[in-house]
């Protein structure tokens, strides 16, 4: 695998500098675009409290890259920056929609950063806990198989846990343990029978939350398995074998599973059913398109009309009030942290903080792409968070989680 030169102090130490005037000068730029933001919101619906809840947001956001950036200089501290924005305009429109949605997900936009820093503070070398994978495998699979019994039907999919106080969703943090279980396997990878309790344990685990109705988080976890055992293997011809294999699962899916043939016939033809399955996207579709290219202006849209609008369909309100330049601005940004992600992978030092920083890129990525397609009528639609712009407790503390990973594996080169 590829490594790095290392470059001298003086180069390094330029560098470094160079890259913070470059995140405070993109930071400034955030701080900005949300004050103005909160500021027609509270103008428009005069609610002065908006002005405070942009206020401590960027206070919040200043002080989370202040203490990375004091106590920890080494790593890629651009991840952290394009997250605060992403999450800025998420809890922007939130707020906009229900301003007490808004005030739960800067709860969960605090714990998540919290975590991010505790995550850099205290976790050890990340090639120290590649010797967990038994561990990765089992709770994993313990928590979509605690769905599969315990799990609450909610927006049509059974893959929340109810705890009373607050609820869940166990295959989110699926993810990231199947991501561990995995880099743990093919970091040290020989043989071909080495990679058949994975195969299993992922087929498991496909067939589990197609049962459970949540084909998103199959597709997701699908991208992850085939990106990370291709880059662990380097052998095209598992790719190809997995790509079929789908295929005849998904054909096998339409045939044996009523909700799987919904979601594609309306995906085919949403006007066959306009008032019912298909006014999902319907409703999406002519959000984005009363949009248009600048949008029809913050507060000027019609929310009320998107079903889902705070989660899942988030993505329209944000075309339809900022235009599809907003949502090219969208792609665009998490182009870029997709992109700080799998140089983290090219940079990384050790097999395993490779493919787990590949496995948190493509994570991130498959779960734009199924989201936004879904959005726009590409794919069929499926219920999944944008990350870290939808509403969303267990979505916002999984995305740090992951992004608190990539950080800490980050700091073993010169970002």
């Amino acid at each position: 695998m590829f490594t790095p030169v290392k470059v001298v102090d003086g180069e390094n130490k330029m560098e470094k500098s160079r890259s913070y005037i470059e995140e405070k000068r993109i930071l400034r730029l955030i701080y900005a675009i949300t004050l103005i933001a909160f500021l027609i919101i509270a103008l428009y619906n005069k609610d002065w409290g908006a002005v405070l809840f942009g206020v401590f947001l960027i206070v919040l956001a200043w002080y989370s890259h202040f203490i990375i950036n004091k106590f920890f200089p080494d790593g890629d501290k651009y991840l952290l920056v394009l997250s605060i924005f992403l999450s800025d305009i998420g809890l922007i429109m939130i707020y906009r929609i229900k301003p007490i949605l808004a005030v739960k997900q800067l709860t969960w936009f605090s714990l998540g950063i919290g975590i991010f820093m505790l995550i850099v503070i205290l976790l050890p070398d990340i090639e120290s806990i590649a010797k967990f994978k038994y561990v990765y495998m089992a709770v994993a699979l313990c928590l979509l198989v605690l769905t599969q019994f315990f799990g609450s039907d909610i927006g049509g999919s059974k893959n929340w846990i109810d705890l009373g106080f607050t609820s869940f969703q166990p295959s989110e943090f699926a993810k990231v343990f199947i991501i561990l279980y995995l880099a743990s396997v093919l970091c040290n990878y020989n043989t071909k029978k080495e990679l058949v309790i994975p195969g299993i344990v992922i087929m498991v685990s496909l067939i589990l939350l197609v049962m459970q109705k949540d084909l998103g988080t199959a597709i997701i976890f699908f991208g992850i398995s085939v990106a990370m055992v291709y880059v662990g293997t380097s052998d095209a011809r598992y790719v190809l074998m997995s790509m079929l294999l789908f295929f005849i699962g998904g054909i096998g899916s339409f045939f044996a599973f009523s909700h799987v043939r919904v979601r594609v016939n309306m995906w085919l033809n949403p006007w066959s059913d306009p008032n019912h399955y298909g006014y999902q996207i319907i409703q999406s579709l002519y959000a984005i398109s009363s949009g248009g290219f600048l949008g029809t202006g913050l507060c000027l849209g019609h929310p009320n009309y998107i079903p889902a609008v705070s989660t899942d369909l988030i993505f329209s309100i944000i075309c339809e009030e900022l235009g599809l330049l907003g949502g090219f601005a969208i792609i665009i940004t998490y182009f870029l942290l997709i992109y700080r992600g799998f140089r983290t992978a090219i940079y990384a030092e050790g097999a395993f903080s490779k493919l787990t920083s590949v496995g948190i890129s493509t994570m991130i990525g498959a779960q734009v792409f199924v989201i936004i397609g879904g959005v726009i009528k590409l794919i069929p639609l499926t219920g999944i968070t944008m990350p870290f712009i939808s509403y969303g407790g267990s979505s916002m503390i999984i995305n740090f989680i992951s992004l608190g990973i990539l950080q800490k594996i980050s700091e073993s080169y010169t970002a």
